[in-house]
């Protein structure tokens, strides 16, 4: 199991947790998701089939981003 893929599961698991900006960027980047961030407090992330989803990147990341970062990752699959 990759790393990418043990991350997403704990999040699954504990979307509460203390997630940061670097966790939804390791995700975005071993999803294929397009992220954007020019120079902006927030970031938006695309997949493949158009879905959408703009985070705050603060440190934590709130549990409502980390569910549906997950959902935009699984309506992607």
């Amino acid at each position: 199991m990759s790393k990418a893929a043990k991350l997403l599961k704990n999040m699954k698991a504990n979307p509460k947790a203390d997630w940061t900006p670097d966790n939804v960027k390791t995700l975005a980047k071993a999803y294929d998701l397009t992220l954007r961030q020019n120079g902006t407090s927030h970031a938006v992330l695309t997949n493949s089939k158009g879905g959408h989803l703009t985070v705050p990147m603060h440190k934590p990341v709130k549990p409502l981003y980390i569910k549906r970062l997950i959902e935009l990752i699984e309506a992607a699959k």
